[in-house]
């Protein structure tokens, strides 16, 4: 299918910021329709200059206000009229990343019959009463949807494939106001139009003038929601066969949405804190069996994962459903034990040592080590224990916001954590002479291996994991090659109401050769790989990558 593109630029008064989003839109080579929804002045003025059908950018104007889903609408209407067939939606008050608009019709252009919408990425200009709001609205949108698929429903920079769209404008009811974004996507859902997310930066200049009436707008999109509940249930099956899932494309695990992270940390700190441990476990479990059974790429994930463990058993199974919803309940035994880690009910007496003098003397020495970890058992106990038992301060590679955001919570219900979590998408020479520094200072350098970066990083190792050619990143071998200090793989797993850790020694230090670094990297990381295997082996409910490991060396190998 050829994307025939254009802008609609709905503006109320909005006039301090358009010209720029307007030669944004003409560095694309679209054509810009603008919805002038009955501004005033000096805006009325500004935006009928800004008329010039010969350079591609037209202004059609209401004489009154009639919100801005009508607006949209309309410029639906003269989009289609004039043959094309699809419509960047663009606010007019310059908070969205212009810049990303390339890559948001390059998404379109992949998948040009989803609609492709911004996942708002905010600064620090946010109010924080918006933050709150919208916060409500995805809770309401993942009932209405039956899926946690959609992260955010009111951002208004957006690809729509029209025909679809105008589907749903014809047949159905849909906000005309501030409930329009939301309403929109909701009911394209319902009837099967994917929903693509791309992260987007957004700012709120301090000139942004707000169109949001509080009382009016907030009953609007409280009626919105009451007919999209309502709606849901009246038309249950197809929502439940239509809810949202991820794309087909987007098999890396950073894409894989981290659904609920945030909340959820803090609704099972919040959680621990009211109930204890035994009626939290007790608590979580509607919360787990939701994201079960909403949770489609995960659950595929999973039992792709058990027939992997079955076939290096060689058991003749099927992971059944019962399998598959254990090993959720398995990972929610995990984050109450992360909680209880951190705020310290976990106790030495609670800790089996498979190497208890080799722990002991590495956290007691004055000098630093590197620590290759996985997403195999609860790591987060052997942080927490590692620093009772003497070492200094851990710093831990993350990959994703998320963690950052963990760190930041756990600063609140723990000030004195040892933990420092220092997100790194490309290593400098700047980085490595302050890991050099804090190995100095007896740090310990804690790398979780079973990852591959989210910059996509190339260097790559595909060995044998379960039986199947799987990529290992070599990043961390080779920051552990650059610091020249001992490596150790350690894993903390759940052995009924003890945890045992595992801290053995991969090398005294790693050496890559300049002219065989590859092959040297490799021997290292087949190590890893074989030692990760033994322990899923042994436990394989306690292995908690929920997407398709093994997938990521044909994507991989397509990019290149």
């Amino acid at each position: 299918m050829t994307l025939l593109a254009c802008a609609i630029v709905p503006s109320h008064n909005h006039y301090l910021h358009i010209d720029d989003v307007i030669f944004a839109i003409q560095e694309q080579g679209l054509p810009a329709i603008i919805i002038d929804d009955g501004s005033g002045e000096p805006a009325r003025s500004h935006l009928s200059k800004l008329h010039s059908p010969e350079n591609g950018v037209t202004v059609r104007r209401f004489e009154k206000n009639m919100g801005k889903g009508r607006a949209v609408t309309e410029g639906f209407r003269q989009a289609l009229a004039a043959g094309y067939t699809h419509a960047v939606q663009i606010d007019a008050d310059g908070q969205h990343d212009i810049e990303s608009l390339a890559d948001l019709l390059k998404l379109s252009e992949s998948e040009p019959g989803a609609l492709i919408s911004g996942l708002p990425i905010y600064d620090e200009t946010i109010p924080k009463s918006r933050k709150f709001a919208r916060w409500l609205t995805h809770i309401w949108v993942w009932v209405e949807t039956l899926s946690t698929y959609i992260p955010d429903s009111m951002c208004g920079f957006r690809v729509y494939p029209l025909d679809l769209t105008m589907k749903v404008v014809r047949n159905q009811t849909v906000g005309q106001y501030m409930d329009f974004d939301t309403e929109i996507m909701v009911r394209m859902c319902w009837q099967g139009t994917p929903v693509r997310m791309m992260p987007i930066k957004v700012t709120y200049p301090k000139d942004n003038i707000s169109n949001f009436r509080l009382v009016a707008d907030n009953w609007r999109i409280t009626k919105m929601h009451t007919r999209l509940v309502l709606g849901m249930l009246r038309r249950f099956p197809t929502v439940w066969k239509n809810r949202p899932g991820p794309s087909e494309n987007s098999v890396h695990w950073a894409k894989i949405n981290e659904r609920g992270a945030t909340w959820g940390i803090k609704f099972v700190f919040a959680l621990y804190a009211v109930l204890g441990p035994n009626l939290s476990w007790y608590a979580i479990q509607p919360i787990l069996l939701y994201f079960f059974l909403t949770g489609r790429e995960q659950r595929r994930a999973s039992s792709q994962y058990w027939q992997r463990i079955y076939d290096q058993k060689k058991l003749m199974l099927t992971p059944s459903n019962w399998v598959l919803w254990l090993h959720y309940r398995s990972f929610g035994k995990m984050a109450l034990d992360k909680v209880s880690a951190w705020l310290g009910d976990v106790k030495i007496a609670d800790i089996i040592f498979d190497n208890a003098k080799e722990l002991d003397d590495k956290a007691s020495s004055k000098t630093g080590i590197v620590v290759f970890t996985s997403h195999l058992g609860n790591v987060d106990v052997c942080r927490a224990l590692a620093e009772k038992r003497g070492a200094n301060k851990i710093t831990v590679f993350a990959h994703t916001k998320n963690a950052m955001r963990f760190n930041k919570l756990l600063s609140v219900y723990n000030p004195a954590s040892a933990v420092d979590v220092m997100e790194v998408e490309d290593i400098g020479p700047g980085t490595l002479i302050d890991l050099q520094e804090r190995l100095e200072r007896g740090d310990w350098i804690v790398i979780a291996g079973d990852r591959i970066p989210v910059n996509g990083d190339k260097r790559l190792a595909i060995v044998d994991f379960l039986g199947s050619p799987a990529p290992f990143s070599q990043g961390p071998v080779i920051i552990a090659s650059l610091l020249k200090c001992p490596v150790y793989i350690m894993n903390c797993v759940r052995e009924d109401a003890k945890f045992r850790i595992y801290f053995d020694k991969l090398a005294d230090r790693i050496v890559l050769p300049r002219r065989s670094r590859d092959a040297a990297a490799e021997k290292y990381i087949k190590e890893y790989a074989r030692t990760l295997e033994e322990k899923c082996l042994q436990y394989p409910d306690q292995w908690y990558n929920f997407y398709d490991f093994w997938a990521e060396q044909k994507v991989t190998k397509d990019n290149d």
